[in-house]
Protein backbone atom coordinates (compact mmCIF):
# COMPACT_ATOMS: atom_id res chain seq x y z
CA UNK A 1 0.00 0.00 0.00
CA UNK A 2 1.67 3.25 -1.08
CA UNK A 3 1.53 6.22 1.21
CA UNK A 4 -0.56 8.41 -0.15
CA UNK A 5 -2.81 11.45 0.71
CA UNK A 6 -6.82 11.33 -0.64
CA UNK A 7 -9.26 13.29 -0.66
CA UNK A 8 -12.98 11.97 -0.44
CA UNK A 9 -16.80 13.34 -0.02
CA UNK A 10 -18.71 11.45 2.20
CA UNK A 11 -22.24 11.13 2.38
CA UNK A 12 -23.21 12.92 -0.95
CA UNK A 13 -26.74 12.28 -1.04
CA UNK A 14 -25.82 14.40 -4.44
CA UNK A 15 -22.45 14.33 -7.05
CA UNK A 16 -21.79 17.79 -5.55
CA UNK A 17 -22.85 17.01 -1.91
CA UNK A 18 -21.46 15.49 1.23
CA UNK A 19 -18.60 16.08 3.81
CA UNK A 20 -14.72 16.19 2.48
CA UNK A 21 -12.56 14.45 4.52
CA UNK A 22 -8.97 13.42 4.21
CA UNK A 23 -7.18 10.05 4.07
CA UNK A 24 -3.54 9.49 4.22
CA UNK A 25 -2.41 6.07 4.40
CA UNK A 26 0.60 4.31 6.11
CA UNK A 27 1.07 7.09 8.61
CA UNK A 28 2.80 5.13 10.91
CA UNK A 29 6.29 7.28 10.80
CA UNK A 30 4.01 10.33 11.23
CA UNK A 31 4.88 12.56 14.23
CA UNK A 32 1.74 14.17 16.03
CA UNK A 33 3.08 17.73 14.23
CA UNK A 34 3.86 16.29 10.70
CA UNK A 35 -0.24 14.85 11.00
CA UNK A 36 -1.33 18.17 12.45
CA UNK A 37 0.13 19.97 10.04
CA UNK A 38 -1.45 17.31 6.85
CA UNK A 39 -4.97 18.06 8.27
CA UNK A 40 -4.10 21.79 8.60
CA UNK A 41 -2.82 21.36 4.60
CA UNK A 42 -5.66 19.52 3.83
CA UNK A 43 -8.46 21.95 5.54
CA UNK A 44 -10.73 19.36 5.59
CA UNK A 45 -12.97 19.28 8.66
CA UNK A 46 -10.92 16.08 9.61
CA UNK A 47 -8.05 14.10 8.10
CA UNK A 48 -7.58 10.48 9.10
CA UNK A 49 -4.53 8.88 9.47
CA UNK A 50 -4.23 5.06 9.41
CA UNK A 51 -2.13 2.79 10.47
CA UNK A 52 -0.87 -0.51 12.29
CA UNK A 53 -2.11 -1.86 15.11
CA UNK A 54 -1.57 -4.68 17.38
CA UNK A 55 -5.05 -4.62 18.78
CA UNK A 56 -7.18 -4.27 15.86
CA UNK A 57 -7.56 -4.39 12.11
CA UNK A 58 -6.27 -0.80 11.49
CA UNK A 59 -5.26 2.04 13.97
CA UNK A 60 -6.97 5.70 12.75
CA UNK A 61 -6.62 8.93 14.64
CA UNK A 62 -8.37 12.02 13.78
CA UNK A 63 -7.30 15.56 12.97
CA UNK A 64 -9.29 19.03 12.13
CA UNK A 65 -7.11 21.83 10.90
CA UNK A 66 -6.59 22.83 14.93
CA UNK A 67 -6.30 19.84 17.32
CA UNK A 68 -6.98 16.04 16.96
CA UNK A 69 -10.42 14.61 17.87
CA UNK A 70 -10.44 11.05 19.35
CA UNK A 71 -13.48 9.96 16.43
CA UNK A 72 -14.94 11.36 13.16
CA UNK A 73 -17.33 9.56 11.59
CA UNK A 74 -17.49 10.62 8.03
CA UNK A 75 -13.84 10.36 7.84
CA UNK A 76 -14.16 6.61 9.11
CA UNK A 77 -16.84 6.24 6.15
CA UNK A 78 -14.25 7.95 3.63
CA UNK A 79 -11.45 5.30 5.29
CA UNK A 80 -12.76 2.28 4.84
CA UNK A 81 -14.26 2.77 1.48
CA UNK A 82 -10.82 4.26 -0.06
CA UNK A 83 -9.52 1.09 1.66
CA UNK A 84 -12.25 -1.28 -0.82
CA UNK A 85 -12.01 0.36 -3.44
CA UNK A 86 -8.36 0.24 -3.56
CA UNK A 87 -9.10 -3.69 -2.99
CA UNK A 88 -7.28 -3.61 0.24
CA UNK A 89 -9.97 -4.98 2.14
CA UNK A 90 -13.09 -6.79 0.99
CA UNK A 91 -16.57 -7.06 2.33
CA UNK A 92 -16.91 -8.15 5.67
CA UNK A 93 -16.30 -7.11 9.77
CA UNK A 94 -13.03 -4.76 10.58
CA UNK A 95 -12.16 -3.46 13.68
CA UNK A 96 -10.31 -0.19 14.13
CA UNK A 97 -8.75 1.24 17.42
CA UNK A 98 -9.53 4.96 18.00
CA UNK A 99 -9.16 7.08 21.22
CA UNK A 100 -12.83 6.94 21.65
CA UNK A 101 -12.34 2.72 21.66
CA UNK A 102 -11.87 -0.09 20.09
CA UNK A 103 -14.92 0.12 17.29
CA UNK A 104 -16.04 -2.50 14.58
CA UNK A 105 -16.88 -1.71 10.71
CA UNK A 106 -19.06 -3.42 8.39
CA UNK A 107 -17.64 -3.07 5.00
CA UNK A 108 -20.66 -3.53 2.33
CA UNK A 109 -20.22 -3.32 -1.13
CA UNK A 110 -21.84 0.02 -1.44
CA UNK A 111 -21.95 1.32 1.85
CA UNK A 112 -19.89 1.39 4.92
CA UNK A 113 -21.21 1.41 8.76
CA UNK A 114 -19.26 2.18 11.70
CA UNK A 115 -20.25 1.16 15.13
CA UNK A 116 -19.79 3.71 17.81
CA UNK A 117 -19.97 3.41 21.58
CA UNK A 118 -23.28 2.92 23.58
CA UNK A 119 -25.06 6.25 23.99
CA UNK A 120 -24.55 8.22 26.86
CA UNK A 121 -27.47 10.49 27.26
CA UNK A 122 -26.41 13.50 30.02
CA UNK A 123 -28.27 16.80 31.02
CA UNK A 124 -30.93 18.73 29.25
CA UNK A 125 -30.48 22.34 28.71
CA UNK A 126 -32.36 25.18 29.19
CA UNK A 127 -34.16 26.31 26.03
CA UNK A 128 -33.33 29.85 27.38
CA UNK A 129 -29.24 29.32 26.63
CA UNK A 130 -30.19 29.23 22.53
CA UNK A 131 -31.89 32.61 22.05
CA UNK A 132 -28.77 34.51 22.33
CA UNK A 133 -26.77 31.82 20.43
CA UNK A 134 -28.40 31.62 17.61
CA UNK A 135 -30.83 34.12 15.86
CA UNK A 136 -34.35 33.47 14.33
CA UNK A 137 -34.18 30.50 17.13
CA UNK A 138 -37.81 28.79 17.87
CA UNK A 139 -38.05 25.82 19.99
CA UNK A 140 -39.39 22.54 19.22
CA UNK A 141 -42.98 22.02 20.66
CA UNK A 142 -42.51 18.95 22.67
CA UNK A 143 -38.55 17.89 22.84
CA UNK A 144 -35.93 19.44 24.63
CA UNK A 145 -32.42 20.15 23.77
CA UNK A 146 -30.20 17.47 25.63
CA UNK A 147 -26.64 16.60 25.69
CA UNK A 148 -25.92 12.90 24.25
CA UNK A 149 -22.80 10.94 23.40
CA UNK A 150 -21.92 7.94 21.24
CA UNK A 151 -18.14 9.23 21.61
CA UNK A 152 -18.28 12.80 21.69
CA UNK A 153 -20.23 14.93 23.73
CA UNK A 154 -22.31 17.13 22.15
CA UNK A 155 -26.13 19.07 22.32
CA UNK A 156 -28.92 17.93 20.09
CA UNK A 157 -31.19 21.30 19.76
CA UNK A 158 -34.40 20.41 18.16
CA UNK A 159 -35.70 23.26 16.43
CA UNK A 160 -39.42 24.25 15.11
CA UNK A 161 -39.72 23.31 11.85
CA UNK A 162 -37.42 23.18 8.13
CA UNK A 163 -38.14 26.97 7.67
CA UNK A 164 -36.84 27.68 11.13
CA UNK A 165 -33.84 25.52 10.74
CA UNK A 166 -32.46 26.56 7.48
CA UNK A 167 -32.80 30.18 8.74
CA UNK A 168 -30.81 29.80 12.01
CA UNK A 169 -27.94 32.55 11.87
CA UNK A 170 -25.05 30.61 14.58
CA UNK A 171 -23.33 33.15 16.90
CA UNK A 172 -19.86 31.14 16.62
CA UNK A 173 -18.43 32.99 19.57
CA UNK A 174 -21.66 32.22 21.70
CA UNK A 175 -21.70 28.62 20.44
CA UNK A 176 -17.66 28.49 21.42
CA UNK A 177 -18.72 29.79 25.16
CA UNK A 178 -21.67 27.26 25.48
CA UNK A 179 -19.22 24.74 24.14
CA UNK A 180 -16.68 25.63 26.62
CA UNK A 181 -19.60 25.67 29.66
CA UNK A 182 -20.83 22.49 28.98
CA UNK A 183 -17.80 20.82 27.97
CA UNK A 184 -19.46 19.36 24.31
CA UNK A 185 -17.54 19.59 20.99
CA UNK A 186 -20.77 21.75 19.61
CA UNK A 187 -24.33 21.69 18.68
CA UNK A 188 -26.64 19.87 16.27
CA UNK A 189 -29.71 21.67 15.50
CA UNK A 190 -32.10 19.54 13.49
CA UNK A 191 -36.01 19.35 13.10
CA UNK A 192 -38.23 16.65 12.51
CA UNK A 193 -39.76 16.15 8.56
CA UNK A 194 -42.30 13.95 6.78
CA UNK A 195 -39.71 13.23 3.91
CA UNK A 196 -37.10 11.67 6.07
CA UNK A 197 -36.43 11.40 9.97
CA UNK A 198 -34.81 14.31 10.31
CA UNK A 199 -33.37 17.47 8.70
CA UNK A 200 -29.72 19.03 11.08
CA UNK A 201 -27.01 21.48 10.98
CA UNK A 202 -23.98 21.44 12.83
CA UNK A 203 -21.73 23.83 14.64
CA UNK A 204 -18.69 22.71 16.38
CA UNK A 205 -16.43 25.93 16.14
CA UNK A 206 -14.52 24.50 19.36
CA UNK A 207 -12.87 22.42 16.94
CA UNK A 208 -11.89 24.77 14.10
CA UNK A 209 -15.49 23.81 12.26
CA UNK A 210 -17.96 26.73 11.87
CA UNK A 211 -20.33 24.54 10.57
CA UNK A 212 -19.96 20.94 9.05
CA UNK A 213 -22.20 18.97 5.96
CA UNK A 214 -22.26 15.62 7.36
CA UNK A 215 -20.84 14.24 10.88
CA UNK A 216 -21.48 10.37 11.86
CA UNK A 217 -20.86 10.68 15.28
CA UNK A 218 -23.69 13.43 15.82
CA UNK A 219 -26.47 11.49 13.78
CA UNK A 220 -25.46 7.75 15.52
CA UNK A 221 -26.25 10.08 18.57
CA UNK A 222 -28.99 11.74 17.40
CA UNK A 223 -30.61 8.54 15.87
CA UNK A 224 -30.47 7.14 19.89
CA UNK A 225 -32.32 10.50 20.41
CA UNK A 226 -34.91 9.80 18.08
CA UNK A 227 -35.31 6.40 19.88
CA UNK A 228 -35.56 7.84 23.23
CA UNK A 229 -37.61 10.87 22.77
CA UNK A 230 -39.18 10.39 19.39
CA UNK A 231 -40.52 7.33 18.02
CA UNK A 232 -38.65 4.23 18.08
CA UNK A 233 -37.31 2.36 15.34
CA UNK A 234 -33.99 0.73 14.03
CA UNK A 235 -33.35 2.74 10.90
CA UNK A 236 -33.15 6.11 10.87
CA UNK A 237 -32.54 8.29 7.74
CA UNK A 238 -30.87 11.70 8.41
CA UNK A 239 -30.28 14.44 6.18
CA UNK A 240 -27.68 17.69 6.29
CA UNK A 241 -25.62 20.06 4.64
CA UNK A 242 -28.52 21.54 2.55
CA UNK A 243 -28.56 24.88 3.92
CA UNK A 244 -25.04 25.16 2.85
CA UNK A 245 -25.54 23.68 -0.63
CA UNK A 246 -24.05 19.93 0.09
CA UNK A 247 -26.92 17.21 1.04
CA UNK A 248 -25.60 14.71 2.71
CA UNK A 249 -28.09 11.61 3.81
CA UNK A 250 -26.67 9.46 6.46
CA UNK A 251 -28.04 6.11 7.85
CA UNK A 252 -28.52 5.29 11.05
CA UNK A 253 -28.96 1.79 12.55
CA UNK A 254 -29.91 0.58 15.85
CA UNK A 255 -29.84 -2.82 17.57
CA UNK A 256 -32.06 -2.92 20.95
CA UNK A 257 -32.28 -5.57 23.00
CA UNK A 258 -35.58 -5.22 25.77
CA UNK A 259 -35.99 -1.21 25.03
CA UNK A 260 -32.59 -0.89 25.50
CA UNK A 261 -30.09 0.69 22.55
CA UNK A 262 -27.49 -1.90 22.58
CA UNK A 263 -25.23 -1.11 19.35
CA UNK A 264 -24.65 1.94 17.32
CA UNK A 265 -24.27 1.84 14.03
CA UNK A 266 -23.78 4.91 11.37
CA UNK A 267 -23.10 4.47 7.50
CA UNK A 268 -23.15 5.70 4.18
CA UNK A 269 -20.68 6.12 1.20
CA UNK A 270 -18.02 7.86 0.32
CA UNK A 271 -16.16 9.22 -3.25
CA UNK A 272 -12.77 9.55 -4.20
CA UNK A 273 -12.37 13.36 -5.52
CA UNK A 274 -8.22 13.06 -5.93
CA UNK A 275 -4.95 11.92 -4.49
CA UNK A 276 -2.41 14.53 -2.87
CA UNK A 277 1.21 13.50 -3.06
CA UNK A 278 1.99 15.88 0.05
Amino acid sequence: MMSNLFRLTAFPKTPYGGNKAGVYLNADNLSDEEMQKIASHVGFSETAFVMKSDKSDFKVRFFTPKNEVPLCGHATIATYNLLRDLKEIKTGYYTQETKAGILKLDVMKHAIYMEQPKPIFSETIPEKEFYSVFARYEPADNLKPQIVSTGLREIFLPVKNREVLDSLKPLQTKILALSQKYDVIGVHAFCLDDEVDVYGRNFAPAVGINEESATGTSNGALGCYLYEHVTKKSIYVLRQGYSMEKPSEIITRLQIKDDVITSVWVGGSANILEMDRY
